[in-house]
């Protein structure tokens, strides 16, 4: 392997350790096992992978961990509370534009009569995704207050609506965020490291270890921190649903009026559940913004940030934050892979007839909604069974 080879190597370590040690169970070997198993895919990914299919598999990973964080955000206030949110969609939008607009620079000159935005602050990465979560908070909270007093199907038509209509206001008003026009040029953290001049922090000794990398090996570098948010935002949610504060979830769940009974305050409950989910969901959107670097409305459409993830959270299986990540990974696998099968078999619907190449894309839908099929006859409960969690003491007694 040569210095660059290396270089890719040791960046994939770090993401592979993550995931695995996310995808595989809870068990004493785990931690020896992600070690030894991310080292190994590593340097197999690096010594027998093109760079061109490599950086393929970085492209493909992150966009699974935006996926993963989604669906452990609709986990959140679906799968531990029963909250039927259809607007999944509204706040990973919300997540975007803020921290675009928090760290883009505002543009001059002959780029500003192209390009509106209600301001641009050019602040660091991290302060872009703490105020994407901070909004995304605050409007779950105002959205929560009043559509949790409805029914489930008037809950689901209600947050449809609020997602519409947020995407709709980034759509049309144009001073928010450039309207119908992409937002560019949002900046990308560390992107520094693959550049010819390096990053003036950087040691010397350092930029000259670096300096085989190209601005085409940044997905890796990204790879990187998307999976540390992955795998901080896991590990929060699971010691939280592991909590009081998660039975009690469960409890408002399962029997309301029961937990209602024994003093829990239920809409409280609610209202929280629905805010954290909302939160994680809006750091998905920063990190997908950042990652992108170009956004605009189309991005944010239904069928691809609601219910794209409602098909990931069931195959996993609601109510489990490892099978809701392990569900956006394989769903994602499939929505990807039916882009190259589409293309494969235009050819042959031409010698059907001439307007069904055209409609290739919709098979990508076809296939999805056979796999909700599937699940819903075959496995309800997701390729994870929820986890019933029982208290120290109930244990111990």
């Amino acid at each position: 392997m040569n210095e660059l080879s290396v270089i890719k190597a040791v960046l994939l370590i770090i993401p592979a350790i993550l995931l695995l040690m996310l995808l595989l169970p809870a068990r004493r070997w785990r931690l020896p096992v992600a070690v030894v198993g991310g080292v190994a895919v590593a340097f197999a990914a690096t010594a027998w992978l093109p760079s061109g299919i490599l950086a393929y598999v970085a492209s493909f990973a992150t966009m699974g961990c935006v996926y993963a964080l989604l669906s452990l955000g609709l986990n959140t206030q679906w799968g531990y509370t029963g909250h039927l949110n259809f607007g999944v969609a509204g706040f990973f939008a919300i997540g975007a534009f803020t921290s675009a607009l928090m760290t883009i620079e505002a543009p001059t000159g002959v780029a500003a009569q192209y390009t509106q935005m209600a301001f641009g602050l050019d602040m660091p990465f991290l302060v872009g995704v703490a105020t994407a979560a901070i909004i995304s908070a605050v409007v779950a909270f105002l959205v929560a207050v009043p559509v949790l007093r409805l029914r489930m199907d008037f809950l689901a038509i209600a947050t449809i609506g609020v997602a519409e209509i947020i995407r709709l206001i980034f759509q049309n008003e144009r001073w928010l965020a450039n309207g119908p026009q992409p937002l560019r040029g949002i900046p990308q953290p560390l992107h520094c490291l693959v550049e010819a001049q390096g990053c003036a922090w950087l040691p010397q000794w350092a930029t000259a270890v670096l300096s085989p990398l190209t601005p085409r090996d940044y997905t890796l570098f990204y790879l990187v921190i998307i999976s540390l948010f992955l795998a901080v935002v896991y590990f929060v949610i699971e010691r939280a649903c592991r909590s009081p504060w998660g039975r009690m979830l469960r409890a408002v769940r399962d029997e309301e009026a029961s937990a209602a009974m024994n003093g829990k305050p239920i809409t409280y409950v609610r209202i929280q559940s629905f805010v954290v989910g909302a939160v994680i969901m809006g750091i998905a959107g920063a990190l997908y913004a950042h990652y992108v670097v170009t956004i605009d409305y189309s991005h944010f459409h239904a069928l691809f940030a609601t219910f794209l993830v409602w098909v990931m959270l069931m195959l996993g299986g609601s109510g489990n934050n490892r099978g809701a990540i392990i569900g956006g990974f394989i769903v994602w696998g499939v929505w990807s892979g039916t882009a190259f099968l589409t293309s494969a078999i235009e050819p042959l619907l031409a010698l059907i007839s001439d307007d069904l190449p055209r409609r290739a894309a919709y098979f990508r839908w076809m296939l999805v909604a056979l796999m909700l099929a599937a699940i819903v006859l075959f496995r309800p409960q997701g390729l994870i069974r929820e986890e019933k969690i029982v208290s120290r003491y109930l244990r111990n007694h």
